[in-house]
């Protein structure tokens, strides 16, 4: 079933309160709200490269609220285990059978803090769970539940002691994107109502739980022309065959722009994508999943110019008709 006008119009209000609310928290950055909601709303996850001290945490903590789900943070270090992420079994003497003890993985949002700090063994714990939403304990599945996503951090600045992210995990964040210092007249407003300390104040509750679950689903229903598809899979194409990438994006990242693009279309009120929709999110999906040529690199080449250049290259199709 499509997504009908009278449904993408409902659908924007809720996401434009979502988006107010969350604002509340993280102020001056609606670009950012609306890449995360997006993400939310996607069934995907999110990854923030960015200083210290930039509302990462905040952002994590408000979207939660605004669900009226749970929120849980995990500092990633080097001696963090997989355990102390998925949970483990517990052997209950007077039952004497093992108990699971579920690790702060099952929650709503989960804030993955410096991820690129923990081993190799322990960032793929997550993995599983990212992809479909449960853990595997000695053998026994168990799912961390509905809407569930993951914003993990990394911090540019100190790299000493840190674990580069391998592709097969990069590329199962539906975006990343950088939230970054707000600007002068934010912080004047920040530092004027920081009287009341920020992890004190709640905010309310837009929609429940099970409110985001049924957006996601309607989300899904948005009309996707198959001209729009032939520009996702063209720009695909693109990143794969040009001479700066040693590898391009996969058939997983045309899925998620596809996704995210139907998402963002019906945040906007309408009931079809556009390619617009696939221009404004080809960066934040796309340019993450890219490894470049150290050749490239060395001549100051990244992603995100490259995935620019390629939007210019690749002629969009004509507007689509509406379903």
């Amino acid at each position: 079933m499509t997504m009908t006008p009278e449904q993408a119009t409902r659908f924007a209000d809720v996401f434009a309160r979502l988006a107010a609310n969350v604002e509340q928290a993280l102020q001056g950055k609606p670009h950012v709200v609306r890449l995360s909601l997006v993400a939310l709303l996607s069934e995907g996850h999110l990854l923030l490269e960015d200083a210290p001290g930039t509302g990462k945490t905040s952002l994590a903590r408000a979207i939660a609220e605004s669900v009226r789900g749970t929120s849980s943070r995990i500092q990633f270090t080097p001696d963090l285990l997989p355990g102390d992420i998925t949970g483990v079994s517990v052997y209950d003497q007077s039952a004497r059978a093992f108990e699971f003890r579920p690790g702060p993985v099952f929650a709503t949002v989960l804030l993955a803090d410096e991820i690129n700090r923990a081993s190799p063994k322990t960032q793929s714990a997550l993995l599983e769970v990212m992809e479909e939403g449960r853990v595997t304990v000695d053998g026994r599945s168990h799912p961390v539940g509905d809407p569930f996503m993951v914003i993990a951090t990394q911090n540019p600045v100190e790299q000493a002691g840190t674990y580069r992210l391998p592709e097969a995990q990069l590329d199962r964040f539906l975006i990343k994107t950088s939230i970054g210092y707000p600007d002068h007249a934010t912080t004047l407003r920040i530092l004027e109502g920081s009287i009341e300390r920020a992890h004190s104040t709640t905010l309310p509750a837009i929609i429940t739980s099970e409110g985001v679950t049924v957006l996601a689903a309607e989300a899904r229903t948005a009309h996707v022309d198959p001209s729009i598809n032939d520009y996702i899979v063209r720009l695909v194409q693109a990143t794969r065959d040009a001479p700066e990438t040693r590898l391009g994006a996969s058939v997983r990242a045309a899925l998620a722009l596809s996704r995210a693009a139907r998402t963002y279309a019906a945040s906007s009120g309408r009931h079809y994508v556009v390619p617009d929709d696939v221009k404004s999110l080809a960066e934040p999906v796309l340019a993450h999943r890219l490894l470049l040529d150290p050749e490239a690199e060395f001549d100051g080449v990244s992603a995100s110019s490259l995935i620019g250049q390629l939007l210019l290259e690749v002629a969009p199709p004509g507007e689509p008709t509406a379903a």
